[in-house]
């Protein structure tokens, strides 16, 4: 589907407030979401039927020409069929007409968009690691959500209250005067509504297309790195040399003995059995709740910390340049899996790249990722061979600097702001320092697929599928500079990540 584009002078932001529904609103927003995933596992089963029915038709010998047609996953197909199969299906028939129509689209527009991207993965033109067929979506698993884009939307006068499609009016826990006031003005427009069971709680999304107000940062002409880590959750070196840092609030570990004590009185109550046909009873039900909201305190702090923290960074620093870290990489190790995953170094990066594109319009310069900003030498340049990660003190063989490793970090990134406007656009030069060289002779390999993830033609469909004539994306070397990507790149081209 074509892409809603802002015009110009605008951008698609969202207001976010949780709700607080009545019991039977309650009920209605569980039978949409409900409705929604019914209608995603419709699709994904009728598509993949007619890939099943091709593969089993291919071992009887039929010929290519005389195989069943394939289906089509686009959303208009799909709402076509749907349409024609919801009134006889026992599975729909005696209860579709009681959501609103938008809930199944939410649904439908999900699998034709979970099969695009299947599709895209099998011919190499998507990013990341590689996607399988789609499947099915647990009732137990799946979180729900639902979402508007017709009808009556709209956040009411009185400032306490939304109006969605088939729902009515259901109350907001905070109110939502700072949209009121846009939406009277007229420099904001509800494009559409999402509504999502999250943290125990439901809240309505908002997307809205805002007039971009730009506010102008404190220190403009000053450019700061941000180095992250566990023991320090970020070192911050400015391009004046003044080093500060951030404490890592490390909720989740403060919240472990908590937690260990709720999961040991969940365990003594009679949970659910799904082999014998057991209910959880109501004690399991209630320590659950209080073992989630432990959960839910942790997630609301972290997410208040970072969101405060990526907020200060940029209303006040005209440039940032951060790291492109391996996060998922970086998960795989079991002795700092849990303290990483408490940090958010991906949150923090996702952050502070859209407020400083949105808010203050400031350049956000990201490293790459094979730059050695903890083997360099701030003052001289030099690159350490090796720096074990439990060296916590940077001493440099060449000019016998002594320095904290991650403020040295912060410092060589802050340095390549400069690069990113006045050097190569390579990192590591600044016009002054030597080319940094690789002692260990890495090459850069970052592995595309994992290992045994692959699909195969052994799955449904066969290997006859139209966009499975394409190779699987294999390791290959990365054998480019290392780059500095900013927002515009580094030589007025648009980046390709943005």
């Amino acid at each position: 589907m074509k892409k809603f584009r802002p015009q110009p002078g605008f951008v698609v932001k969202a207001y976010r407030f949780a709700l607080d529904p009545n019991a039977v609103q309650e009920r209605a927003l569980h039978s949409h979401c409900g409705a929604a995933r019914a209608a995603y596992n419709w699709a994904v089963a009728w598509i993949e039927a007619s890939w099943w029915q091709r593969k089993a038709e291919s071992t009887y010998g039929i010929p290519q020409e005389q195989l069943t047609e394939w289906r089509p996953w686009s959303l208009p197909a799909l709402r076509k069929a749907f349409n024609a199969a919801k009134h006889t299906d026992p599975r729909f028939a005696a209860w579709w007409q009681d959501n609103s129509k938008e809930a199944y689209n939410t649904g439908l527009a999900n699998a034709a968009a979970a099969f695009d991207n299947y599709a895209r993965s099998r011919q190499g033109q998507r990013r990341g690691r590689a996607m399988g067929i789609p499947r099915f979506k647990s009732k137990r698993k799946a979180r729900p959500s639902c979402r508007f884009t017709t009808g009556t939307i709209r956040a009411d006068a009185d400032g306490r209250h939304v109006t969605l499609p088939r729902l009515g009016t259901l109350r907001t826990h905070e109110p939502t005067v700072k949209l009121l006031a846009r939406i009277q003005a007229g420099t904001a427009r509800i494009l559409s509504a999402t509504v999502r069971h999250e943290r125990g709680r439901w809240f309505v999304s908002l997307q809205t297309e805002v007039k971009r107000d730009l506010v102008r940062v404190a220190r403009p002409g000053v450019a700061i790195g941000i180095d992250l880590g566990v023991k320090t959750l970020a070192a911050m070196a400015d391009s004046a040399k003044e080093i500060r840092e951030v404490a890592n609030p490390r909720h989740l570990d403060t919240a472990l003995k908590q937690l260990r004590h709720a999961s040991r009185t969940v365990s003594r109550r009679q949970g659910p059995d799904r082999r014998m046909g057991h209910k959880p009873s109501k004690r399991w039900e209630k320590a659950n709740a209080a073992r989630n909201r432990v959960h839910h305190r942790v997630a609301n702090l972290r997410a208040d910390a970072l969101h405060k923290l990526t907020t200060s960074i940029a209303a006040e620093y005209g440039t940032v340049v951060v790291e492109d870290l391996n996060v998922a990489g970086m998960l795989r190790n079991r002795r700092l899996a849990r303290r990483i995953a408490d940090a958010g170094f991906g949150e923090i990066r996702r952050q502070v790249e859209y407020k400083t594109r949105q808010r203050h319009a400031t350049h956000l310069v990201v490293a790459d990722r094979w730059y050695p900003s903890s083997k360099t030498c701030s003052e001289c340049g030099a690159v350490k061979a090796k720096l074990p990660l439990h060296v916590r003190t940077y001493i440099c063989d060449a000019c016998g600097l002594v320095i904290d490793r991650d403020e040295n970090a912060a410092l060589n990134l802050a340095a390549l702001a400069a690069a990113a406007v006045t050097g190569t656009g390579v990192a590591g030069d600044q016009d002054t320092a030597p080319a940094a060289s690789k002692p260990r002779g890495a090459d850069r390999k970052t592995r595309a697929t994992r290992p045994g993830r692959t699909a195969r033609t052994g799955r449904a469909g066969g290997a006859t599928l139209p966009h499975q004539w394409q190779t699987e994306t294999r390791d290959r070397p990365q054998a480019e500079a290392f780059t500095l990507w900013r927002r515009d790149g580094p030589s007025g081209q648009k980046c390709p990540e943005c």
